[in-house]
């Protein structure tokens, strides 16, 4: 007799959308990487010894992909923060009350976790701000181009961004895989969990095989 396991809608789509997240989260990690180890600036007579190697893909691929990436994991985030806000809003409420000296204390684990969990939620804030504000002043033309928005000087400089985008994602990929890592028995079983669902007969499949 085969192993069937249930799981409700609400965790199936739980699951879909961290499945989401966590790919786009890859999509994104992995060609900033590549960005960070490919820098753009130097050109063929200049300084940089990388400029014109592909690395499976071209240039303008690796572009996609971390924009379309990271389009993914907001998107993804988004819904994931929604449908959390209630945890979100009583754990917020419990670190209030205990900085207050109020409410019962929080185990080393349960503080550890929130501290990885801020530490993601505010570096993913930064690393998606900073990236949109690239999806809307691309970098093609350089000055004297034909993009009429490049360095633009909103609130900082080009560069400046570009530090804060480099260091806020550096940041959060190391903060997620210390979270994934954390997590990895949830994960498991979860996934797990998922795939078996998947192969689950439902009973009115069963009524008519009878």
């Amino acid at each position: 007799m085969s192993k069937r396991a249930t799981m409700s809608k609400q965790t199936r789509n739980n699951w879909l959308i961290d499945a989401a997240l966590f790919v786009g989260a890859v999509l994104a990690a992995t060609s900033g990487i590549y960005y960070l180890f490919v820098p753009s600036g130097g050109y063929q007579a200049g300084r940089n010894p990388m400029y014109g190697v592909t690395i499976l893909f071209e240039r303008s691929t690796w572009s996609d992909l971390h924009m379309w990436g990271g389009v993914l994991m907001i998107a993804a985030a988004v819904v994931h923060i929604a449908i959390h806000w209630s945890w979100i809003t009583m754990m917020s409420k419990r670190v209030i009350r205990l900085m207050r000296g109020r409410g019962s204390g929080m185990s080393q684990g349960a503080k550890r976790n929130l501290f990885i969990n801020v530490v993601v939620a505010l570096s993913f804030l930064v690393t998606a701000v900073s990236g949109v504000y690239f999806l809307f002043a691309p970098d093609g033309g350089y000055q004297g181009g034909t993009n009429t928005s490049w360095d633009t000087g909103f609130l900082w400089s080009r560069t400046t961004w570009d530090l804060i985008h480099t260091w806020s994602g550096t940041v959060l990929c190391i903060s997620a895989v210390i979270h994934f890592v954390i997590h990895w028995r949830w994960v498991k079983n979860m996934t797990k969990r998922f795939v078996l669902s998947l192969g689950a007969t439902r009973p009115e499949q069963r009524a008519v095989a009878r």
